[in-house]
């Protein structure tokens, strides 16, 4: 892998935004590889493929790419909101890739995140198009990656310094048990994966997750039992040997 771009495939374009497209798509071309698998590259699709912009040849793993000069570790602007809930309520959103690039065209920052990680509450509507829009009324989206728990910002480039792909394979692979969970229980696993990550230490008390039940009661207001979905999602968790049981309401997030 380089994090150089190739300025020449852009060549004929005029448009800023169809340049930084066909240039971030080229450089993924030749040097983004499967995480999922063992695959040293991906596919691009056909043109105008909706919202997969690379296939893994070996597994078939879907690929969309957000490329920009900005970078935010916050949100990324996406799509439309009804067409990604629809991906997530039926499990078939891609994973993600999210590039920054330099003004001397060099990837500075590449960030995947697996398609297993999205839930509804990582998803921010945004407000109707005005009347006066060529689409109005249309509504989009955010992927909130602030509401995602870090374990699934998988780092391939970070701050121009590359990852070797046998690391990112291997963060991949611990979280793709949570690929087995069902979609509308998913959510939950993953907000209190956040929740705990958000202590900022390996070792907690089941009272330090309850102190949140509030903040995750907010983000699924139809469950009325917080506590107990908070305990049932601890024990999907240690399942998938993310976290550790310890004893007496003691539990240990694993390394």
């Amino acid at each position: 892998m380089t994090t150089e771009m190739a300025q020449a495939a852009a060549e004929g374009y005029r448009s800023g935004c169809q340049i930084a497209r066909r240039v971030s798509e080229e450089w993924a071309a030749t040097n983004v590889f499967c995480a999922a698998c063992d695959s040293d590259r991906v596919l691009p699709t056909r043109a105008n493929t909706k919202a997969i912009d690379f296939r893994c040849p070996n597994c078939s793993s879907g690929y969309q790419l957000k490329a920009g000069r900005k970078w935010s570790e916050r949100r990324v602007p996406d799509a439309g909101y009804a067409a990604m809930m629809s991906a997530i309520a039926s499990d078939n959103v891609p994973n993600l890739l999210v590039l920054q690039y330099t003004p001397q065209w060099r990837v500075y920052n590449l960030l995947l995140v697996p398609s297993f990680l999205f839930s509804a509450s990582a998803i921010e509507k945004r407000r109707p198009l005005s009347a006066t829009a060529r689409r109005a009324g249309w509504i989009g989206c955010n992927i909130l990656l602030g509401a995602l728990p870090d374990l699934g910002k998988v780092r391939i480039v970070d701050a121009g310094n590359i990852i070797k792909p046998h690391a990112v394979r291997e963060q991949y692979q611990r979280l793709r048990p949570l690929a087995n969970v069902l979609p509308e229980i998913r959510g939950w696993t993953l907000d209190v994966l956040r929740t705990i990550q958000s202590l900022n230490r390996s070792n907690f008390m089941l009272a330090d997750v309850y102190a949140f039940d509030k903040n995750l009661g907010e983000l699924h207001p139809n469950n009325q039992n917080i506590r107990a979905k908070i305990r049932q999602q601890l024990q999907v968790l240690r399942d998938f040997d993310i976290i550790s049981f310890l004893g007496n309401g003691r539990y240990a997030l694993r390394n």
